[in-house]
């Protein structure tokens, strides 16, 4: 019987936004558990729809013995502190230290941190734990398709496994193929690694796989590369929003031979290249986006989704513009819904009003430089909050954190309203509120793309908006120190360059 640690760390880090994430912010719980150590951090996640999951099971399932570490996560936000990222490796590299010996690691990261002296988040964290246990010990990791895969992170663990689908509907089963790798090596068993940089960017937008998209054709033929001399193949499509210099897609390839893993490497990383072009995506301002809703409103009975991709929490954004919700107060889009915007100040305010109420509200733009608030006459239509238990594909059965929460109503448009930043990407969200989601004409959400593991199966069309926000849909628009990559625009459709 093998003694295996298992642990996570998770941060995407938008180097772009305004607020950075603190020890507090990875103390607090979102829509999946905040800090927590050792048997503590078992019961926290073993029925979470996330990585570590999906690997603590397969290592149980195995009969082998389980040595907890931590889990942590944060929102996506800017930097993480230094102190929040030295207190947390501390913790981690000591809960490490006091369970060694140990047969193999395992951890559960993003791929995509940046703390306030670390570029490469996760490539720190690796070299740290190579340290402690050691050139023999195998150590596996999963990472999330966004990762910025850069080469200290290839070379400070034996083999990544990465998520291939985004919306992001398969965490458990990539944390479940990498640590069934893992146990693989418990014999001392290796394979050579080859690693790939497609030189260039890819927008968060146009990595969606739900959709016929270049994504898509990627990512699905990636299981056919795997066999029993390459074992494993890992893309990332990267995280634009992260101005460090890996910053992009990447591959990594395992093979029981250096040819091996080169051919394989070679083989996705030309597919990508060869696919350059296709990486497109399509956003509209928001006047135009509500107008083309409300115009498709009036010919179909299923909702049009907005998506406010710009604001979108599960990127960096504040989660507060206002500027979606004003366009659509300003079109008459009455019976619209939109959510959610953070705003504690005016969730509290609904509460203490109470259900029924009028109340002159501030609403968002407090959050994000050069934003001001929607000042407005608001209707407290339904009082909510607290634990929503998730019920899509991605957040089934998560614990999504609300805070005091609020359904008001301004100009005819419905807004939620939240003391937790948190993406809008689960129906359970708008139903706790009393509204049913499939009834609605015109749904606007804060996400990028996640919000299509849950609504896409609802909606008649869905249109990506960019309306004020720290998650800029246009790489063009970004003014990169870091980034060695280009951009540029053709015939109005953002492509690389």
């Amino acid at each position: 019987m093998a003694r295996i640690a298992l642990g996570g760390w998770q941060h995407e880090t938008n180097t772009f936004a305004p607020l950075r994430a603190g020890y507090a912010e990875f103390l607090a719980a979102d829509e999946w558990p905040g800090l927590c150590v050792g048997a503590e951090m078992i019961t926290a996640v073993e029925s979470v729809h996330i990585p570590i999951a999906g690997a603590l099971a397969a290592v149980r399932d195995a009969g082998h013995t389980v040595l907890p570490l931590l889990w942590a996560s944060a929102t996506p936000s800017s930097y993480v502190t230094d102190d929040a990222f030295e207190r947390i490796a501390a913790d981690l590299l000591d809960r490490l230290t006091a369970a060694l010996p140990l047969d193999g690691v395992y951890l559960d990261l993003h791929g995509a941190m940046v703390s306030e002296s670390h570029a490469d988040g996760e490539g720190e964290i690796l070299r740290r734990v190579r340290a402690v246990v050691g050139p023999d010990v195998p150590v596996a990791v999963s990472l999330d398709m966004h990762a910025n895969l850069t080469e200290a992170m290839v070379t400070h663990c034996d083999v990544i496994e990465i998520f291939r689908t985004y919306p992001h509907i398969d965490m458990g089963e990539t944390g479940a193929r990498a640590a069934r790798l893992l146990l693989r090596m418990l014999g001392g068993q290796r394979w050579c690694k080859a690693y790939r940089k497609p030189g260039f960017l890819i927008s968060l937008n146009a990595g969606c796989t739900s959709v016929p998209s270049a994504a898509r054709d990627v990512y699905a033929a990636v299981p056919g590369e795997i066999n029993e001399a390459v074992p494993a193949v890992g893309v990332a499509v990267g995280f634009h929003l992260s101005d460090i210099a890996d910053v992009g897609p990447a591959v990594v390839a395992y093979g029981v031979d250096q040819a091996q893993a080169d051919r394989a490497a070679d083989a996705v990383c030309n597919t990508m290249v060869s696919r350059r072009a296709d990486f497109v995506t399509e956003v509209l301002p928001a006047d135009r986006a509500v107008a083309e809703a409300m115009r498709l409103a009036t010919r179909f009975s299923r909702p049009v989704v907005l998506a406010d991709t710009q604001d979108n929490p599960g990127g960096g954004g504040t989660g507060d513009t206002v500027g979606l919700l004003q366009a659509l107060i300003d079109a008459g889009a009455e019976g619209a819904v939109l959510g959610a915007v953070c705003d504690p100040d005016v969730a509290r305010q609904a509460h203490a009003a109470g259900e029924g109420a009028t109340i002159r509200v501030a609403l968002g733009g407090k959050r994000m430089p050069d934003q001001k608030p929607l000042e407005a006459e608001a209707a407290v239509r339904r009082l909510g909050g607290g634990e929503v238990i998730g019920t899509g594909p991605m957040y089934k059965d998560a614990r999504i954190q609300l805070g005091d929460a609020a359904l008001l109503e301004i100009g005819g448009v419905a807004v939620v309203v939240s003391s937790v930043n948190v993406a809008l990407i689960d129906q359970a969200l708008f139903r706790h509120f009393g509204v049913e989601p499939a009834a609605q004409r015109v749904l606007a959400v804060k996400s990028s793309v996640h919000f299509r593991n849950d609504f896409e199966q609802i909606a008649e069309r869905v249109i990506v908006v960019a309306a004020p926000g720290a998650v800029v849909a246009d790489p063009g628009a970004l003014s990169y120190r870091n980034a060695t990559v280009a951009w540029h625009e053709v015939d109005g459709v953002w492509r690389m360059g």
